[in-house]
């Protein structure tokens, strides 16, 4: 909600006037209050834990196609089982085609999300899918620091494209974290390719879960000669004791979107709002504008 209303600020509509009524059992309905006939909406809600909030979002999209809403935009800043792009061994599900199956099943005609943890996932869609990028909030504000010995690192090998693409950006050199994992949120060992002595880094990531691998990797790079090692994230699910982690590391600082709502307030990290990005591009939908500058990583 508080995303949903920033986003409405910057467009300069009021959010619609929507209910929810909860049922002893934990199941609960939304409805609008207000007619959507033939209209354009915009359904604001990532898809982090709980779970209720997917499902919150398909029922809002069912109950706006059997309201007779013309186009139902899922706006999804966070989209979630994003993991789950593939089969990585036997008998697993691909639960980021099974969401997008789902939003279609629900009746949504349109899907604006940021920061895809897999850029490829927009092709299990039979729909438009509005793919934004944070870089242009984080590029920008990194750009402001004027950090001397900038290098722009990757907190392991499957982030290279993301930090390639930054530093040329910022016109800087890169490094990558390798990592080995025996299971999964487990690391078993750590090192860096790339020279980061005396250098001030800056790891960049589309989302931080348990802050296990992005704490290691700040810890290593300061005992590999960092001079500094900070972090801009997009999604800050943050899981666990991941403050704690983040607390007692050698982070400088952490830097976030507000796709997902902290949980905890903490001095280290600095988040920075999505909600004009994503009202800018939702105007420029609605009035049938150009977007493709805002998918430029």
């Amino acid at each position: 909600m508080e995303l949903a209303s920033k986003i409405a600020l910057a467009y300069g509509q009021d959010l619609g006037n929507v209910i929810v009524t909860e049922f002893a059992d934990g199941e609960f309905q939304p409805s609008f209050e207000e007619t959507v006939r033939g209209g354009r909406v915009f359904l604001i809600g990532s898809t982090h834990q709980p779970n209720s909030n997917l499902m919150e979002l398909l029922l809002m999209c069912d109950a706006a196609k059997r309201a007779s809403a013309k186009h139902i935009t899922a706006v999804m800043p966070y989209f979630g089982w994003a993991r789950q792009d593939r089969k990585d061994k036997s008998r697993v599900p691909i639960g980021a085609k099974l969401v997008a199956n789902l939003l279609k099943s629900a009746g949504a005609t349109r899907v604006m999300t940021m920061d895809l943890h897999a850029d490829q996932i927009q092709g299990f869609f039979e729909m438009p899918v509005d793919h934004l990028y944070v870089s242009s909030l984080f590029v920008p504000h990194i750009k402001a620091k004027n950090i001397e010995n900038l290098v722009i690192g990757s907190p392991d090998i499957g982030g290279s494209k993301r930090a390639n693409s930054y530093a040329k950006m910022l016109q800087s050199e890169m490094v990558i974290c390798y990592k080995q994992r025996k299971r999964a949120n487990v690391i078993d060992s750590m090192t860096v390719i790339g020279d980061v002595q005396g250098r001030n880094v800056i790891l960049v990531d589309d989302m931080i879960d348990t802050a296990g691998t992005l704490t290691k990797a700040a810890d290593m790079l300061i005992d590999q000669g960092a001079a500094s090692v900070s972090a801009y994230c997009t999604h800050p699910l943050l899981s666990g004791n991941a403050y704690e982690r983040i607390e007692a590391s050698k982070l400088d600082e952490l830097v976030v979107s507000d796709t997902i709502p902290l949980r905890i307030q903490s001095p280290k990290i600095k988040v920075i709002s999505v909600a004009d990005h994503f009202a800018r591009v939702m105007w420029k939908v609605h009035h049938h504008e150009s977007i493709s500058s805002h998918f430029i990583m």
